[in-house]
């Protein structure tokens, strides 16, 4: 493994420097796998991401790593701050410099701070926001906010920013796209979406052809509950948005909403809005992608209702709640029956992955207990030792002397010089 030591330390954000919240660590291979522990900074002992009497300054961290107790340094996240971390992992070949569409995207996205992992196969992203609930890992993305430490390298990836920006609403994109389990309920169509006399006027983008004119899809468009933000984005207008990139996507959600998920017709309605700029065009993706074809297909995949022009309703808002059920109407049973079910699996599957986050840490600190445990036991073995052959050397020393006598002790060689 290359030196992981930080080299430049001023290419990682004030942001971070200036925070209390930093350890190091040290590689060490466990069931035949190299393992990153964390240490105090100066004390050397284990370092835990919950006990903050562990940590340290960046200074502190930067300079143990000097000494041949440390590897590296790592960040903490706690629930203080609003630091967000996202790893990337065995997506890029550190030789030919090669990465991960999937990892591109992502960096893209979320367009903050990025670094390359001590290994040089993976990234780390740091963001502000607040991860949404669910799961945090799938795969190869792992998010963290709390409770963890990141291993910092400072090694800055080019063409990303050198400040940690916020990116809320492109972290709640990504978790969703990424991370969170966004598979549709596998039950019978019948009971995903009631009696025909129940069907709001959203459908899959499969079942439907809208077939609407430039001019009467746009119309439709502006008259709906959410039309004013449909023509501010229209405009041009990005107030409200963290960047650009995510007005873009904002629009193209509602574009696949309208359209149906027509790709084609997306793209030439995006063209005439406010917010076409260069950048559409721009291939931004290793299989060639451009920066707007991107934008459309993910838009369209995040969409999971399109306009159904036999149900009626064209004001339906496809972002919030039904019109029938936001101007007083009460759903019925079936309605109801759902929601609790709904409600209920979200609130298990929060718990499930609280449980198993909680576990994990716990595991990790057995496994880190552990390889302390190994380490003091094979440093009082080895001053076990050295105490041993210190008493040997002193044996040694009195038979020089000519002394045959039984010195066992201090006590008896003194009572012995009385006699």
């Amino acid at each position: 493994m290359s030196d992981p030591i930080v080299n430049e330390p001023e290419a990682i954000p004030e942001t971070l420097r200036e925070r209390d919240q930093w350890v190091c660590w040290r590689e060490e291979e466990r069931d035949g796998k190299p393992t990153k522990i964390p240490v105090t900074p100066g004390a050397g002992g284990f370092a835990s991401a919950t006990e903050s009497e562990t940590w340290a300054s960046f200074e502190a961290a930067l300079d143990y790593t000097e000494t041949e107790h440390a590897d590296g340094v790592g960040f903490v996240f706690t629930d203080d701050d609003p630091i967000v971390g996202v790893d990337l992992d065995d997506c890029r070949d550190p030789e030919t410099d090669d990465v991960d569409d999937a990892a591109l995207d992502i960096i893209e996205r979320l367009d903050s701070y990025t670094e390359v992992s001590p290994s040089g196969t993976g990234y780390h992203v740091l963001i502000t926001g607040a991860l949404p609930e669910g799961r945090n890992r799938r795969g190869s993305v792992e998010l963290y906010d709390t409770a963890r430490f990141f291993t910092v390298t400072g090694d800055h990836v080019e063409r990303t920013p050198t400040r940690v920006a916020r990116r809320q609403d492109s972290l709640t994109a990504i978790h969703r796209e990424y991370v969170q389990d966004t598979e549709r309920d596998t039950a019978p169509e019948s009971e995903q979406r009631g009696d025909a006399d129940d069907r709001s006027p959203t459908t899959d983008a499969a079942d439907v052809d809208v077939d609407l004119e430039d001019e009467d899809l746009l119309e439709k468009a502006r008259n709906a509950s959410n039309g004013e933000k449909f023509e501010r984005l229209w405009n041009g207008n990005t107030v409200g948005y963290d960047s650009q990139s995510e007005a873009d996507m904002a629009l193209c959600c509602l574009l696949a909403f309208w359209t149906g998920g027509d790709r084609t017709q997306m793209e030439q309605l995006f063209r005439q809005s406010g917010l076409m700029r260069e950048k559409w065009d721009e291939v931004h993706y290793a299989d060639g992608s451009t920066y707007g074809e991107k934008t459309i297909e993910r838009a369209i995949a995040t969409t999971s209702e399109f306009y159904d022009p036999d149900a009626g309703g064209d004001t339906e808002d496809p972002h919030g709640t039904p019109d029938r059920v936001a101007t007083g109407g009460t759903p019925d049973e079936a309605d109801r029956s759902r929601a609790y079910l709904v409600e209920k699996n979200r609130l298990l599957s929060k718990r499930v992955d609280e449980l198993e986050a909680t576990l994990e840490q716990k595991t990790e600190r057995i496994e880190t207990l552990e390889t302390e445990i190994e380490r003091l036991t094979d440093e009082l073995a080895a001053r076990d030792g050295e105490t041993e052959q210190s008493h040997e050397e002193d044996s040694g020393t009195a038979s020089e002397t000519g002394d045959d006598s039984e010195p066992s002790s201090l006590l008896s060689r003194f009572f012995g010089g009385q006699s």
